[in-house]
């Protein structure tokens, strides 16, 4: 377990896909207080490099090499998702426990009936809620305390709330003007612009069109992959904070 004195200022989120940790990254960018990095993991490995900081990055070594150098200049917040899985990371202890990992939830039928409608080839792992999973238990292990959790439909029925107890939960100070922003397409989102196309019309945090459960209910295949995420996003939903 690493001591205080070799904590590293950075905040991470984790989330699966479609699960609005692009909303709650950009309420960190509103913030202004701490660089913010889109998604570094999984665009090295969707594209193969990925701007982190002043650095370009070509693996997940070099992504985890650049977030310790951006955090020597000042605090740093990532978000990504288990698209993909981490190897480099998961093996990585030292920024398991040094830095400070977050995660978010979403109910899985209503996340896979989101991504399902962007990507209709959509497989079973790439959900990510049992990737997800994994690195929550890996930082557990890692850090030996339970890490913070938050669920998206909190968010979005009680943002001030949720917002202010994962801010109490991280140490960091609660900013309610950051829970109110300008719409638009942020340049960091460009090269995955379709999957954040929705966040880019919102100015806080709101629910948006149907949840679609019923869909992926009906449809054998994408109620056998609720199935099996279903279990993990329970073992999250069990420990997360209760605004």
């Amino acid at each position: 377990m690493g001591h205080e004195s070799e904590r590293i200022p950075v905040l991470a989120l984790w989330s699966a896909p479609r699960c609005r940790s692009t909303a709650f990254a950009r309420m960190m960018t509103e913030r202004g207080d701490r660089a913010v990095v889109h998604e570094p993991f999984s665009r090295v490995v969707d594209f193969g490099e990925v701007e982190v900081g002043d650095r370009i990055a070509r693996d997940e070594r070099d992504v985890l090499a650049a977030l310790r150098a951006v955090a020597a200049d000042g605090p740093v917040f990532f978000k990504d998702t288990t698209d993909f899985h981490y190897p480099a990371l998961l093996a990585d202890e030292d920024f398991l426990s040094a830095a400070t990992h977050t995660f978010i939830i979403r109910d899985p039928a209503e996340a896979i009936a989101s991504h399902h409608a962007l990507n209709p080839d959509l497989g079973r792992d790439e959900i990510g809620f049992a990737r997800l999973y994994e690195i929550f238990t890996a930082v557990q292990a890692a850090t030996g305390t339970t890490p913070v959790v938050i669920d998206s439909d909190d968010l979005l029925d009680r943002p001030a709330d949720t917002v202010r107890a994962y801010c109490d939960a991280v140490g960091i100070p609660f900013l309610p003007d950051a829970l109110s922003w300008q719409p638009g397409m942020r340049s960091e989102w460009r090269s995955t612009g379709r999957w954040h196309k929705s966040t880019s019309e919102t100015v806080g945090f709101a629910r948006s069109g149907g949840g679609g459960a019923e869909a992926v209910a009906a449809d054998p295949v994408l109620r056998a992959h609720r199935d099996y995420h279903q279990p993990y996003y329970e073992k999250l939903r069990a420990v997360a904070l209760r605004p």
